[in-house]
Order: C-alpha cells, then structure tokens, then sequence
C-alpha cells in the first residue's frame, strides 16, 4: 500500500508554511488556497477504509460545509472567497464518492494505482474483455437474445418474450448479489490486512461486476423494445 506524504503548502495570505491537509493556515487562520490536498480520505479527515462509519462521514461533511460556506466569506479578500468555494465543490465530490460503497472502492483502488476506468477525459476504445467467471452466463445470454429477438421481429406475444427475458435476467441478477457480497467481504479483509492481493481481488471483482451491471442493462433495453408497439418499431 502506497503511503500518502504530507507536504507542506504556502498560505497565499501571511506566506506561512502550512500542512496540504489542513483547511485553514496555522498563523492566519485564513482559509487555504485547495492547491495539493492528499485525498478524499484526508481532505474529510476520516480513516483510508473501505467499511467507513457512515454516521462519522456525514459528521465530517457537515462540520466542513459550514466551514466552507460562501456566506462566512462574503467580506474576505478574492483569495479567501476563490478557496471557499473551491474547497465546498471539492468536499462535495469527496462526500459524493466516499459514501457509496462501490465508488469508495473505485477510488481507493485508482488512489493505488489500480483504477477500473480509464481517467476522466480519456474514451477507450477496447471493448470490454468477458471475465473467464462470466463465460458461462454470457454465452447463455447471447443465445436467449438472439432468439429473442427473432421472435420479436416475427410478430411473438410480446407478453411471452417479456417472460423470457425475464427468466433470463434471474441468473445474471443472482451473479450480481454474489459480487455484492464478495465486495463487502473483501472490502472488510483490506481494512484488516491491506494487502496488496486483496486490492487486486478487489480490482477484478469490480471489473466483473461493471461487467454484470452492463448485461442487466442489456436485458433492460431489449425488454423496452418488447413492449414497444410495433407501429412504433
């Protein structure tokens, strides 16, 4: 595990040194400049965990949202006032990504330099590999689909081909509560052990289970066009 290093900024108010993960300067008491802040785990001053206290999170989040307001900052200089609000949007995307179990994951895993996604502002072109746990379903899948929509295209009940798709939308769905449990699982181990294997089990679990969520929403586009009138076809 990577060990975040506590570097030191300089208040745009007094000149004074300040610690990255502090909010407002030492000497001043003027607030800081965002600059270089750590991460989302220092910047709300809560442990690097998987399995937060949710109740300490919102704790943090409210403490710091008053803190920040804009309106404590409507007479301060341009600086205080830029800081302000540029540490209120930061906290807002800090508290957004950490109180949701599966973003938390993302994150800390792209802290560690194992992020699922490709950064922000960057589009890949690769399609997605199948996980080898998922052949089996995806194969199976494909092949109910095709049919499917074949039947579709030839006139079938459209109540008929909703019943399957239905029917085939349980195994994928029970593969999905699998991972759910799989990640609460794994997400409490790094807490105990912060293992670096446990990270890369998590980063493949996640990969799966993006993989997962995009095949729901395959059954859920081709079950909009079951139930669309054939006028509208």
């Amino acid at each position: 595990m990577s060990i975040p290093v506590r570097s030191i900024v300089e208040c745009r108010s007094c000149g004074a040194g300040a610690p990255a993960d502090v909010h407002f300067c030492p000497q001043c008491s003027r607030i800081l400049a965002l600059g270089r802040h750590g991460d989302y785990f220092t910047f709300l001053g809560v442990p690097r965990r998987l399995t937060l206290d949710t109740a300490l999170l919102e704790q943090r989040f409210r403490e710091l949202s008053r803190q920040f307001h804009p309106d404590y900052f409507y007479n301060a200089t341009a600086t205080e006032r830029v800081a302000s609000l540029e540490r209120s949007a930061y906290l807002n995307d800090a508290y957004r990504t950490l109180r949701n179990p599966v973003s938390r994951v993302e994150y800390l895993l792209s802290l560690e330099g194992l992020a699922v996604s490709a950064p922000a502002g960057i589009e890949s072109t690769a399609k997605p590999k199948v996980p080898a746990s998922l052949l089996q379903e995806v194969f199976a899948l494909n092949e109910e689909l095709d049919a499917i929509r074949e039947r579709r295209e030839s006139g079938e009940d459209p109540r008929a081909l909703g019943a399957r798709l239905e029917t085939a939308r349980k195994p994928i769905e029970e593969k999905r509560d699998e991972h759910e449990r799989q990640l609460e699982a794994l997400s409490a181990r790094w807490d105990a052990t912060q293992e670096r294997a446990t990270l890369e089990a998590l980063r493949e679990l996640m990969l799966e289970r993006n993989y997962i969520h995009n095949l729901l929403a395959t059954i859920e586009r081709e079950a909009a066009e079951v139930s669309r009138p054939l006028t509208d076809r």
